[in-house]
């Protein structure tokens, strides 16, 4: 059979597969209808005929505002005015930028629900749809190259796609998507708490649409259509339940309707769990990492072995019998010259607590200091705290922080038992 010339490969695949520009293009209406199907009946009853609007139309609000100035209005900021179309409504930018998006959103949808204005609720919350299925859509998970060009040259292409842009066939695909056992949950009593915590489930969007690229475009490569649209499917079903989540929170709050079985989880939140403020775009830049014991960066859950071994935290705890070791699920395994600054959402946590301490069996000849920072002001310090101590309490408040700062450093000595450890660090209402 006679091949087709390159550049006949290159048309014919424009043509036959759509592209888009504006992250998942027609799968949105799939995903927002699979987190609409998951609401309760007295939130579908709430949206009345605005449910399957929101579904099927409002979804796509931001990718409409040049065809219908109407609408435009619901996905502009009043921090920009003017400015029509949000290029971050579509590509996730810092952490800072993306809270205050979720934030001002949500204040909308929420606001609109309490007037009784459903139609202009409705529309706002198409809006926060749209933007958390983009950032969870794997053809804008690749920070500043949202074409593939570098992929390329990663995963360099046969010839029939050697001139082929990626990004519309990375979205675009015929795929169903069901999470109808899926039981949304309300991130907070207020739209601050609300933002901040769906703001971590957007990271766990974002960094699952990354794992799914590389198969994606190995499925394109090899004409799989089949593995096009696995990879396509796990990254839209995660963007549905986050979608529900978001959902189901702000006719939650608009309707002062709150959910009885969240109240106690939302009391504490574990930001061993969160990513910090240092991990550029979702990722750890080299700047970030430390030197002794090892050479590397934090772990959540673990702390590294000479760098290698990832090995359970345990400290030493003082009982009213003595000093025993304890194991901790929760916390941070890290070096010293750390670094961490995590976003605190305004006006919700009114404390920050952990244990703070050297491994009780990597650190004995360990000597280091933990310092807790608010806005760049020192709330406590601790140590130098040596490998023969138990660990220390920390328990600092957190009025009008909203960035904190947890930072270790050398106490003195040669620094090889400087395995430090941040456990159970919570902010606390």
């Amino acid at each position: 059979m006679q091949r087709l010339p390159v550049a006949l490969m290159t048309i014919l695949l424009a043509v036959l597969v759509p592209t888009c520009s504006k992250g998942w293009g027609g799968p949105h209406s799939a995903i927002t209808e699979a987190a609409l199907r998951t609401l309760p009946d007295w939130q579908k009853e709430l949206l009345g005929d605005e449910f399957s609007k929101l579904g099927s139309r409002y979804c796509s609000i931001p990718d409409e505002v040049f065809k219908d100035k109407q609408i435009a209005k619901y996905a502009m900021m009043d921090s920009r005015p003017g400015v029509v179309y949000l290029v971050s409504l579509h590509l996730p930018a810092s952490q800072q930028e993306n809270y205050e998006q979720l934030r001002y959103f949500m204040d909308k949808t929420v606001n609109a629900f309490k007037s009784s204005q459903v139609g202009d609720a409705a529309r706002y919350a198409g809006t926060l749809a749209h933007m958390l299925e983009d950032w969870g859509c794997p053809a804008h998970s690749v920070p500043g190259d949202n074409m593939f060009t570098l992929f390329k040259q990663y995963l360099p292409p046969p010839s029939s796609h050697q001139h082929a842009l990626l990004h519309g066939p990375v979205e675009n695909g015929s795929f169903t998507i069901s999470v109808d056992n899926y039981c949304p949950r309300q991130l907070g009593n207020s739209v601050d708490e609300a933002a901040f915590r769906l703001l971590q489930r957007a990271h766990e969007a974002i960094i699952n649409a990354r794992g799914q690229v590389i198969p994606i475009i190995q499925g394109l490569y090899a004409g799989d259509t089949n593995a096009v649209c696995t990879a396509q499917q796990k990254a839209a079903t995660l963007d549905a339940t986050i979608v529900a989540d978001a959902l189901y929170t702000v006719i939650c709050l608009g309707a002062q309707r709150p959910d009885p079985k969240a109240q106690t989880a939302l009391q504490r939140f574990d930001i061993s769990s969160q990513i910090s403020l240092e991990s550029t775009n979702l990722f750890r830049p080299q700047a970030a990492f430390f030197g002794r014991p090892y050479w590397g960066y934090p772990q959540s859950g673990v702390i590294l072995r000479d760098g290698t071994n990832a090995v359970p935290l345990v400290l030493r705890v003082e009982k009213t019998n003595g000093v025993e070791k304890k194991q901790f699920a929760s916390g941070i395994g890290t070096g010293t010259r750390s670094s961490l600054t995590y976003l605190v959402p305004p006006n919700v946590y009114q404390r920050f607590e952990a244990l703070v301490g050297l491994h009780a069996e990597l650190g004995t000849k360990g000597n280091v200091v933990f310092e807790v920072s608010g806005n760049g002001k020192s709330l406590a310090r601790i140590g130098p705290v040596t490998g023969d101590m138990p660990a220390k309490r920390v328990d600092v408040p957190l009025d009008g922080v909203t960035n904190l700062q947890l930072v270790v450093t050398s106490g003195g000595g040669d620094g090889k038992g400087n395995y430090a450890i941040w456990a159970e660090p919570q902010l606390v209402k």
